[in-house]
């Protein structure tokens, strides 16, 4: 069956047989959710839980992300709005003062993977822009990531102004220095220190 066959290339970080099995089944008219849900969202958790059990690490997990993503690329035209049952939308950046992306870009690629509709602003961004893009997309989630010290007041800063912003959307937070208990100090509602965590975390704020 060619889902399985794209599930397991995922796996297999083999983007190239990723490409070709995923256009071979919608040639034959495989629905397009069947695709994506059995191929690239099934195998990308997967994924996930690989790296949660050891099994996986980092490079590993970004290469099947960008595998997936691949995928995932010749669907987007035919994911018609309304067809795909979007999990949420989830607007992500490193936050102001920060130019680190590679933790950032992988959670990006993981939340697309499990479903979300996914807007990154990219590297030092300021809270203005998070709380705007959010308002503008009505997005679900908020995530911000951070890799300096020095840059985790920024942080604070951001989930203060989506509070007095008055928006319901959750934000969470991660990167190398940022732990739970800072989390709950500048009261987010939620933080990971890995991308599979964070897909886990999105998807129990949007249930």
């Amino acid at each position: 069956m060619t889902t399985q066959e794209i599930f397991n290339a995922v796996l297999a970080r083999d983007e190239a047989t990723v490409i070709a099995k995923t256009q071979e089944a919608m040639d034959a008219g495989t629905a397009i959710e069947t695709i994506l849900n059995d191929g690239l969202i099934a195998s990308m958790d997967e994924v996930g839980e690989q790296f949660s059990s050891g099994e996986l690490f980092v490079p590993e997990m970004l290469m099947s992300a960008r595998t997936m993503k691949a995928g995932l690329e010749l669907l987007k035209p035919h994911l018609v709005e309304g067809q795909s049952q979007s999990k949420g939308t989830v607007v992500i950046g490193t936050v102001k003062g920060d130019l680190h992306d590679i933790g950032k870009n992988l959670v990006a690629m993981m939340m697309e993977g499990a479903g979300f509709e996914v807007v990154d602003l990219g590297v030092d961004v300021d809270s203005d822009a998070f709380v705007k893009n959010a308002a503008d997309k009505n997005a679900d989630v908020i995530a911000l990531s951070a890799l300096l010290t020095t840059t985790m007041p920024a942080m604070e800063t951001t989930v203060k102004a989506i509070k007095e912003a008055g928006m319901s959307t959750k934000a969470i937070i991660g990167g190398a220095p940022v732990t739970q208990s800072f989390a709950d100090e500048i009261g987010a509602d939620g933080y990971s220190s890995d991308a599979p965590g964070a897909v886990r975390l999105a998807k129990d704020l949007v249930a």
